[in-house]
């Protein structure tokens, strides 16, 4: 699936991972990683378990034959789940961070979070970005005559908009706490859970049942 999930201990304390899996469908979600990823999140809200979300994500997949599968319900159950969280969420951008997609991997803000860091190997955009410059320019490529001309402009406007996805450039508009060297990511996690609060104890369910689909 696009999404995969795990649980890990850190610092003594057990938490969950949720992460996109590069190796499908390139990390985006679907209808199947999309009921999974929800279901991992109300588990661990269920029993207080922080999550973790690592997030190299090229957005929510598009196309007729995945819209005939609900896609848009399926999704959203990420978003409900992810903004209806009551223990921490931990997100850290690995690398894509596109549309729609990553806003369900982050708890669909990335204000929600207890922390929200970047590697700096993240790119920031709206959608794929050789699809968003063609989309976005269309009228002035499509009136440079000269073929090879028309590829110049292309790639000039393509490395343009990488660069300004680039995570120490994206990140001044917000969202995220900071762009971090990679081997910091555990010292975060770790300092962050000595951070919280104790979990008040239980005598009960905290929730009756968890929707199961």
């Amino acid at each position: 699936m696009g999404v995969i999930t795990a649980f890990i201990r850190v610092e003594g304390r057990p938490m969950g991972v949720i992460a996109n899996n590069p190796h499908h469908l390139a990390g985006a979600v679907d209808s199947d990683g999309a009921d999974k990823g929800a279901r991992f999140m109300q588990l661990c809200d269920a029993f207080d378990i922080p999550v973790l979300s690592l997030m190299d994500c090229p957005g929510i997949m598009v196309g007729p034959d995945h819209e005939r599968t609900a896609l848009v319900r399926h999704a959203l159950r990420m978003f409900n789940a992810g903004a209806n969280l009551t223990t921490p969420l931990f997100g850290v951008v690995v690398r894509k961070a596109y549309g729609l997609g990553v806003q369900a991997m982050c708890g669909a803000s990335a204000l929600v979070g207890f922390f929200m860091v970047a590697w700096p190997t993240a790119e920031f955009a709206g959608m794929n970005i050789e699809g968003s410059v063609k989309l976005g320019y269309r009228k002035e490529l499509a009136a440079i005559e000269d073929p090879e001309e028309r590829r110049k402009e292309f790639d000039r406007r393509v490395a343009r908009a990488y660069d300004s996805a680039k995570a120490v450039n994206a990140v001044t508009g917000g969202g995220v706490d900071d762009v971090i060297d990679p081997a910091d990511t555990r010292d975060w996690i770790a300092q962050s859970l000595r951070r919280l609060p104790p979990v008040p104890p239980r005598t009960e369910k905290k929730y009756p049942y968890i929707d199961p689909w």
